[in-house]
């Protein structure tokens, strides 16, 4: 490492700190109706007359728009810089949360503004990858990714402290009011656009949907549809196997926590590896894969076993995959990513809707172990995603 690694101006620290901050709450906001809705689903659901399926479909719908937003909202970055992007993202989130509030009068508007804010996601994730890219030096960028990655299972957190401290004493509406007043407040956190990065064109290999993004793209698509099952069908197989529905709900809390400590310790790693970042998520993935088959078998050690291994190793690639595609491609992060990043919605949007159905159809045992199959295969994927990145672009110039 250099000594310019080492030794950190007081303004550059500054940047960094504010680019990592900005990023951070960026993201938050502009994921909060998703979280929110699935925080509040109890309410929403009595008055608006939708069951836990008809919340599936609201999620399914949300991711399924964000992956068609992905790539289009990476060459916006790209065109207008993140600064421009990020704020969009935000007000557009803050409208989505105030027009829920006072508009979602029946199931189909809900399904539609959620699906609006969709389109927010996509920009903010995307704004904040450029945002850490550009503003955070390169030795502290893997750290950066880690815990902006880590701020989304903090997001869960935030929408359940909305139960108890809006919803059931306000009634559901207003913790949407007060989510929008949240994201508003965020817009001075985003970073000041650079002069020299705005109104750039999408420019060298990642502007294009290059064999080995694509090939990323779609390990990511299997790995977050087998992860998000964590999330979508921990709590009610726990319960399934006997456990009280407290202890179930703990399984997802535990999770949770190992998650958000997991992405920041697997972006501090990456931070102390000069290459093989994408080999190494290969790597988790089967030590993820190996928790979510845990899940299929009986008794408690099994069960916080794979809840550890499934949330702490299976679901804790994100931040590391973008790090490796921005750093792999610094002359377009935006772009890159935004390949990347439609795998991970596409996995979003099927993941539960397939795997809902076959643990309906087959139980979840099998669900699991069709889950650790697909980790499994997502794994040799980014391996051979691996190998393609590693390879030299013959149309770059030296």
């Amino acid at each position: 490492m250099t000594d310019s690694a080492l030794h950190t101006s007081p303004a550059a620290a500054r940047r960094t700190v504010r680019a990592s901050a900005g990023a951070i709450v960026t993201t938050i906001a502009c994921v909060l109706p998703v979280f929110l809705l699935g925080g509040l689903a109890v309410q929403m659901g009595h008055d608006l007359h939708f069951s836990p399926a008809g919340l599936g479909l609201a999620v399914s719908v949300y991711f399924g728009i964000s992956t068609l937003a992905s790539v289009p909202s990476g060459a916006l970055v790209e065109r207008y810089g993140s600064a421009v992007v990020g704020r969009a993202g935000i007000l557009l989130s803050a409208a989505s949360l105030l027009a829920i509030a006072a508009l979602a009068r029946s199931y189909p508007v809900l399904v539609g503004l959620l699906g609006l804010s969709a389109a927010a996601n996509a920009l903010g994730q995307l704004a904040s990858n450029e945002a850490l890219a550009r503003h955070v030096p390169a030795h502290r960028q893997g750290l950066s990714f880690g815990v902006k990655q880590a701020a989304i299972p903090v997001s869960t957190l935030l929408a359940g402290a909305a139960v108890p401290t809006i919803a059931l004493t306000a009634g559901w509406r207003w913790a949407f009011v007060a989510a929008a007043g949240a994201a508003l407040a965020a817009l001075p956190a985003v970073p000041a656009q650079e002069r020299d990065r705005a109104r750039r064109p999408a420019t060298g290999r990642a502007g294009q949907a290059t064999t080995a993004l694509v090939v990323v793209g779609l390990a990511a698509t299997l790995a977050a549809a087998a992860a998000n099952a964590l999330g979508a069908f921990l709590v009610d197989s726990a319960a399934g196997r006997g456990l009280s529905p407290g202890l179930a709900g703990l399984t997802l809390t535990l999770g949770s926590a190992v998650c958000v400590v997991a992405r920041v310790g697997a972006g501090w790693l990456a931070d102390r590896r000069e290459s093989g970042h994408v080999a190494l998520i290969a790597g988790m993935l089967v030590v993820g894969a190996v928790g979510l088959l845990l899940l299929a078998v009986a008794g408690p050690g099994p069960l916080v076993a794979g809840v550890v291994l499934g949330f702490g190793l299976g679901w804790a690639w994100p931040g590391l995959m973008n790090f490796a595609v921005v750093r792999l491609h610094p002359q377009a992060p935006a772009a890159a990513t935004s390949i990347t990043q439609t795998g991970v919605y596409a996995g979003g949007c099927v993941g539960p809707l397939v795997l809902g159905a076959t643990a309906h159809a087959l139980g979840y045992p099998t669900m699991w172990s069709t889950a650790a199959a697909a980790m499994l295969a997502a794994a040799l994927l980014m391996l051979l995603g691996a190998r393609l990145l590693a390879r030299p672009d013959p149309r770059s110039p030296r």
